[in-house]
Parts: C-alpha cells; sequence; structure tokens
C-alpha cells in the first residue's frame, strides 16, 4: 500500500472523539426534550434545552461543552490525515473555532446576564459558521484518490447546506421549518459528518510514530 495513504497513529483516536462527540450530543438532545413539557421540534430553539425553563438545562449545557471538546480535540489529532494544503490548516482551524464556539454555548446559556444574553448568540454564531465554513474549505484539502473520493462532494454539500441554512435561519426564512427545525438543519450536517467521517478516517491504515514512512505497514 502507498504510504501516501498512510497517517499518524493520533488520527484513529481524533475520529473517535468526533464519533463520541455527536452521538452523546444526540443522545443528550433527545433525553433533555423528552423531559421538556411542551417542547416544540419546529418551534423551540435547540439552545431552550439548556435555558432556564428546561428541567435538565445542566445535562444539556455539559452536553454541548463536551462535543465542542470534542471538536477541539478531534480537529487537532486528526489534522495528519489531510495532504499538507493551505486548505488543510484553514478548514481544520475553523472547525476548532465552532468547537470553541460549541463550548461557549454551553458555558453561556440563552438565559445569560452576560451581555443581556448577547454572548449566547455570539458563540452560537461562532460554532454554525465556524462550522460551516470550515466543512466547506476542508473538503478541497481531501486529495484525489479512492480514500476521498466520496468524502470530498459530501464534506462540500454539508458545509454549503450548513452555512445556507445558517443564513436563512438568521434572517428569519424558515421555509415552514419553524426556528427550531431551520436550526436544526443547520446542526445535523454538521453532526452527521462528524459521525460519518469520524468513521471513514478510524479506517484509513496507520503508521507507528517512529517508523519510516517508506517502510510503515498499514
Amino acid at each position: 500500500m502507498s504510504s501516501e495513504v498512510l497517517v499518524h497513529r493520533a488520527v484513529r483516536p481524533g475520529a473517535i472523539l468526533l464519533i463520541f462527540g455527536a452521538v452523546q450530543f444526540i443522545v443528550g438532545m433527545i433525553v433533555v426534550q423528552s423531559r421538556y413539557p411542551g417542547y416544540s421540534l419546529t418551534q423551540n430553539y435547540i439552545s431552550d434545552l439548556g435555558g432556564a425553563n428546561s428541567p435538565w438545562a445542566l445535562g444539556f449545557d455539559a452536553s454541548v461543552i463536551l462535543l465542542g471538546l470534542c471538536a477541539i480535540f478531534g480537529a487537532l489529532l486528526i489534522w495528519s490525515a489531510f495532504p499538507e494544503r493551505p486548505s488543510r490548516g484553514v478548514g481544520l482551524t475553523f472547525l476548532l473555532i465552532a468547537g470553541i464556539g460549541a463550548v461557549g454555548v454551553g458555558v453561556f446559556p440563552e438565559t445569560t446576564p452576560v451581555l443581556n444574553g448577547g454572548m449566547h448568540v455570539i458563540v452560537s454564531a461562532v460554532a454554525f459558521v465556524g462550522a460551516g465554513i470550515g466543512l466547506t474549505i476542508l473538503s478541497f484539502a481531501m486529495a484525489p484518490g479512492p480514500h476521498w473520493r466520496a468524502s470530498r462532494p459530501f464534506t462540500l454539500a454539508l458545509g454549503v447546506l450548513t452555512l445556507a441554512a445558517t443564513v436563512l435561519f438568521e434572517t428569519n426564512l424558515y421555509l415552514g421549518l419553524g426556528p427550531g427545525g431551520m436550526e436544526r438543519l443547520i446542526v445535523a450536517p454538521i453532526l452527521l459528518w462528524a459521525i460519518v467521517e469520524g468513521v471513514h478516517l478510524s479506517q484509513l491504515p496507520r503508521f507507528a510514530p517512529s517508523a519510516l514512512p517508506g517502510k510503515a505497514a498499514a
């Protein structure tokens, strides 16, 4: 197998972090929603789950913080899986920034008094825009080859969808989905990418840190 396909062993734990962060957040949302009387998937914001009216607000806030931390460390660990291109650094940096924004969402719930709740709006925008830009640019870092053939268009499509949904959400154009539905259209592609590409990255052949690339075994 060509050494060009081999990646550092750190990529696998990074990929696992991406998968774990996304899955635990999805489970967290489902559980907290089930405990929130009258909660609507279309009319309630996702962040309402971490607000003052949510009976399990602390659980949601902890889950989104964990999601952000997994995104931050996951982005750092999967760095070597991509070719050395400017788009790699830019794309993964934006994903890292999105992770910081997600941590901020949990630290500053929508009912936080900081900036009269404005801090929550800021960190949410950082998470959404950062992830959308990150995925879009990262798609161009994926070199031509069989191991990226499906990932490139998949990543680009999800990045563009996230950015488009963010624009619609911020301009109050919900297309019949309601504010909650449109916000989920922003978040769903990000979580889907983390799970699908996390599985893909975890399966790339690896080399030991001390091995010479030309003599590495898969």
